[in-house]
C-alpha cells in the first residue's frame, strides 16, 4: 500500500517532497515507489498578480492541501512551514519537521543593500523584506514580485526590477546556491519558519503519524515551534512585518524577533532565553507588543489576556 504525500506543483514545492520522500525510504528501508506524490495546485500557484493579504493570505499555500488531507485524498502535506498559518484546524497535525536549511535572504541583482543605486526598484511580495529594506534605505521603491523561483529570476533578468530577494534555502534545493548575495541575520532578520519543511497529517491519524516521526528532526522543529509561537502571541498574519529566529544551545533556546512598521520608519526588537517549548514566543510577543510604538502595535491582533 502505498503512502500518498500531497505537494504543491512548483519545482521548489516538487523537490521539497522529493526530499521527504526520500527520508521516509531511507527511515523505513522501503523502495521509492512506496511513496505515491500527489501534486495539487493551489490557489496561491493561480493568482500571481496581487499580494497574499489581498487575496487570502497564506490559506492560499495550504486550503486545497488541507482539503485533500482532510477528505481522504493523500495521508500526509509537505509543506514550506513559513506559508502555514500560524492557527491550523485543529484536525491537523504538524507530524515532522526535516533539518532545517539556511535561514538567510539572498539580495540577487546588487552586491549590498548599499550597493542598489539612489531609487533602485526592488521586487518582493514580503511585507517582512519591505520593511526592512525601507528602514534600511528609504529611498528605494518596492514594487509586488510574485511567482515561483524561476518566474522572478526571470523578471529580474528582463529588467523589470534593479534586485530582488529569495530564500537562500529555496535556492540551494534548486541548485541555485550560485545566485546572489546571503545577508547576514544581523542586518535581515528571517521571516518566522524559513528554511524548514514540514509534513502534516490528519490528527486522528496515528498510522500516519508513526510513519512520520522517524524523520523529524527535534532542534528544527523546537525552534520553528517557538517561532509560531511568537506569531501566535503577537496576533501576526500575512499583512504584518515579523521577523524571528530561534536557535538551541544545549537545553536552551534563543529566539530572537524584530516587528517593523510597514515603511520601515519604526521598528521595536528583542530577545528571549528559556527552555525549548513555546513558552519563549509568547513572552518575547508580549514584551514586544508592550514596547512598540503605537504605529507598529495597531497592525497585530493579539489574542486578548487573561
Amino acid at each position: 500500500m502505498q503512502f500518498r504525500l500531497g505537494t504543491r506543483g512548483s519545482a521548489l514545492a516538487l523537490t521539497q517532497a522529493n526530499m521527504v520522500r526520500d527520508a521516509l525510504c531511507a527511515a523505513h528501508g522501503w523502495p521509492l515507489d512506496r511513496i505515491e506524490l500527489v501534486p495539487i495546485r493551489t490557489t496561491g500557484d493561480r493568482v500571481q498578480d496581487r499580494a497574499l493579504a489581498e487575496i487570502g493570505g497564506k490559506a492560499l499555500w495550504t486550503k486545497e492541501l488541507d482539503r485533500a488531507l482532510l477528505g481522504g485524498e493523500i495521508d500526509g502535506a509537505v509543506h514550506s512551514m513559513k506559508d502555514v498559518e500560524t492557527i491550523r484546524p485543529l484536525a491537523i497535525a504538524i507530524a515532522a519537521m526535516l533539518p532545517r536549511a539556511d535561514v538567510r535572504d539572498r539580495l540577487i541583482g546588487a552586491e549590498s543593500i548599499e550597493a542598489l543605486r539612489p531609487g533602485a526598484v526592488v521586487g518582493t511580495s514580503s511585507p517582512r523584506r519591505r520593511a526592512q529594506l525601507l528602514r534600511l534605505r528609504p529611498d528605494l521603491r518596492i514594487v509586488l514580485f510574485r511567482g515561483n523561483v524561476g518566474t522572478r529570476l526571470a523578471k529580474l533578468a528582463a529588467g523589470e526590477v534593479d534586485a530582488t530577494l529569495l530564500a537562500a534555502a529555496g535556492l540551494d534545493r534548486l541548485g541555485r546556491s550560485d545566485v546572489g548575495i546571503a545577508l547576514p541575520t544581523d542586518l535581515m532578520l528571517p521571516a518566522p519558519a524559513q528554511g524548514a519543511v514540514g509534513i502534516e497529517v490528519r490528527a486522528d491519524d496515528a498510522a500516519a503519524r508513526a510513519l512520520i516521526a522517524p524523520i523529524d528532526h527535534p532542534e528544527t522543529t523546537a525552534c520553528v515551534l517557538a517561532e509560531r509561537a511568537l506569531l501566535a502571541g503577537l496576533g501576526a498574519d500575512c499583512h504584518t512585518p515579523v521577523a524571528a529566529m530561534a536557535s538551541l544551545a544545549g537545553e536552551t533556546l534563543r529566539l530572537r524577533a524584530e516587528l517593523i512598521a510597514e515603511d520601515g520608519h519604526a521598528h521595536v526588537d528583542g530577545s528571549i532565553e528559556g527552555v525549548v517549548g513555546e513558552a519563549c514566543g509568547r513572552a518575547l510577543a508580549a514584551d514586544l507588543l508592550d514596547r512598540a510604538p503605537p504605529d507598529i502595535r495597531r497592525l497585530f491582533a493579539p489574542p486578548s489576556r487573561p
